[in-house]
């Protein structure tokens, strides 16, 4: 992959975005941490992250899911139940369950479908982020999350997003989908105010985030009225970590 001149505005541009989105954090990104919560894909209940597990062995849809599984051409496996969340902000999570014969390259087509694709960039998965090993995509599931173990993905090594995968529990048997991935549960998206009238936003001004390094969001209304004249029109909010971020606008929906 070629890097950008760093005195091109697609270079500026990259950097400008990288540090809007790093000065998020902080005392803000360990808030965020403590207080997240999502939906379960299964029955809509909105839980908190550190429940997630626990609703899952109760959660009636779930269990049905389970118990109704296709049995398919092989026997039952192991299932791992993953937990996906960005590196940079920690509100942006996916639980995740796919089974030990599934690859690191399904996982990596699921999280750019859902989350990361904008351009085609480049990804890989590593233990110790940046300067850690680097796995093939080719491994199964069951050969690299082993106890303890977390990997690092890293999409676009220009304007990086990096996410961090965790093992959160396994369980015997079939898998509840002929997919690959089978989405558990999602952070609730999270919310933000009109910078002009603070009532929900639904929309991100680029020429705020690239020339002024601000999150500039607003509502429909200030949307229309808000001057942006030299990167196009507004973005829609989205719920993934990498909206702001080089060409991404979405649609951050599941491929499946």
């Amino acid at each position: 992959m070629v890097s950008p001149d760093p005195n091109s505005g697609i270079a500026k541009r990259q950097a400008c975005q990288g540090a809007s989105r790093g000065n998020q954090g902080g005392d803000k990104l360990v808030a965020e941490r403590k207080q997240s919560s999502g939906t379960c894909t299964y029955c809509g209940a909105v839980v908190a992250i550190s429940g997630v597990t626990k609703h899952m062995a109760a959660c009636s849809e779930h269990q049905a899911a389970i118990e109704n599984a296709h049995p398919g051409k092989g026997g039952p496996e192991t299932l791992y139940h993953l937990r996906a969340r960005d590196a940079s902000q920690g509100e942006y999570w996916l639980d995740l369950e796919m089974p030990g014969s599934g690859t690191l390259r399904q996982l990596d087509d699921y999280l750019r479908a859902i989350w990361l694709e904008c351009c085609g960039h480049l990804s890989e998965f590593s233990i110790g982020a940046w300067r850690g090993d680097r796995i093939p995509m080719s491994k199964k599931i069951g050969q690299v999350f082993l106890p303890g173990v977390q990997l690092t993905h890293i999409y676009d090594f220009g304007t990086s997003s990096e996410t961090l995968i965790k093992v959160i529990g396994t369980r015997e048997g079939r898998a509840t989908t002929k997919r690959p991935v089978a989405l558990m549960a999602r952070n609730v998206m999270p919310e933000a105010q009109c910078r002009e009238c603070e009532r929900p936003a639904t929309w991100l001004c680029m020429e705020c985030l690239i020339e002024e390094d601000e999150w500039g969001v607003f509502c429909d209304e200030h949307a229309e009225t808000h001057p942006h004249e030299d990167y196009g029109e507004p973005v829609r909010l989205v719920n993934s970590p990498r909206l702001g971020m080089c060409g991404y606008d979405g649609p951050a929906e599941p491929p499946y």
